[in-house]
């Protein structure tokens, strides 16, 4: 147990055992969904050679798309192991996944350049993995599938440290608070490099999860009490 309560906020909400493993080490926790998101409506009659998911939020909405269950026989690259067993799940074959999408981006360069690609995104997508492809003149078609919605709120405490997860997680942080001395705590390098210039106090998850991310949490603090 830690001498004082860690006052933690995290930038989504937590699963009951996500929020339990913190209150187990006796840490308090405010959490809300500082980012919400909405499915958009698209068209998705013509597909290439393969598709591309880098978040569970564009495989939801494919799958929720009246044609989304026709584009199956397409086998599947994407980017984190979530987002690799929710397409599994609903019947997708994926090939090729990586935990980023700077990785993934390499790997398609690599060994798939003859091929075309359909990459299914949201409105904030992160330039790199389709900038990478251009730039080696692979074919690939963007299809928007839903939008990311900053949704701040208001911290009226000084936490010890913030869960941030997304680059979006930090901007709409930013809206209505500041960072002074706050540990962050990010769940992978492109949620941290949003942060770059706000903080040095980014501490970044071993694995690009919530869990990994709580984990390295209570690791920290339980290195500081020692």
């Amino acid at each position: 147990m830690m001498q004082n309560k860690i006052r933690i906020v995290s930038t989504k909400k937590l699963s009951k055992k996500q929020k339990q493993t913190l209150l187990t080490v006796d840490f308090s926790v405010f959490e809300a969904d500082f980012i919400t998101i909405q499915n958009r409506n698209f068209d998705i009659d013509k597909t290439n050679d393969y598709l591309i998911f880098t978040s569970q939020n564009a495989v939801e909405s494919v799958l929720k798309n009246r044609n989304g269950s026709d584009i199956k026989i397409k086998k599947c690259f994407c980017v984190g192991e979530k987002t690799k067993a929710l397409l599994e799940e609903n019947g997708f074959e994926v090939i090729e996944f990586s935990e980023y999408a700077a990785e993934l981006a390499s790997m398609i360069c690599n060994q798939y350049s003859k091929n075309s690609f359909t990459f299914f995104c949201g409105n904030m997508r992160r330039d790199f993995l389709p900038a990478a492809l251009r730039l080696v003149e692979i074919e690939l078609d963007e299809v928007e599938v839903y939008e990311t919605i900053l949704t701040p709120h208001k911290i009226d405490f000084i936490p010890n440290g913030i869960f941030f997860f997304s680059p979006s997680g930090v901007k709409s942080y930013l809206q209505e608070n500041k960072i002074v001395n706050e540990n962050c705590f990010c769940i992978g390098n492109t949620t941290a490099e949003a942060l770059k210039y706000v903080t040095p106090n980014r501490i970044i998850a071993n694995q690009p999860t919530v869990e990994s991310t709580i984990m390295k949490c209570i690791e920290y603090y339980r290195q500081q009490n020692d």
